[in-house]
């Protein structure tokens, strides 16, 4: 499995009392050095962190469904619960066809700063307060 790597940061985060997106966040990293060592692209970055997130609900961090998505359908009698082996050749397949920069330096910190610009200045303010809360006392003496 190729993210049993991630997991285990993932499980460590959980125990630490981290939040589910802090635990996520190892699978969007290890999705993303994926596509930057060639394995297969995406058309931007925020697929890449989709793909990322998608990894992190399977292996059962607690997040919400993506937006606008369905609830889970009951699956047909005849499905044993694994996916397709043709549907995944064709989605990797697709993937494969992908640019590599999507995952660009330049292109991460274009998603993050659109992304912050929608959430408004008092969200990002109380993140950052937060963020200086939380920060450990090891990081905060290094930082002086």
């Amino acid at each position: 499995m190729p993210f049993r790597k991630a997991a285990a940061r993932a499980e460590r985060d959980r125990r630490q009392g981290k939040s589910a997106s802090t635990q996520a966040g190892e699978f969007v990293r290890e999705e993303i050095e994926r596509i930057r060592a060639g394995k297969h692209g995406t058309r931007s970055a925020s697929q890449a962190i989709a793909i990322g997130l998608a990894m992190a609900r399977k292996a059962g961090v607690p997040l919400p469904p993506p937006p606008g998505a369905a609830p889970p359908a009951k699956a047909k009698s005849g499905s044993s619960g694994e996916p397709s082996r043709r549907r995944s050749r064709a989605s990797l397949a697709a993937l494969q066809r992908e640019p590599r920069g999507s995952v660009s330096h330049a292109a991460l910190s274009r998603q993050a700063r659109e992304s912050a610009a929608r959430r408004g200045p008092g969200s990002r303010k109380k993140a950052a307060a937060k963020a200086v809360r939380t920060k450990s006392k090891m990081a905060k003496e290094k930082s002086d």
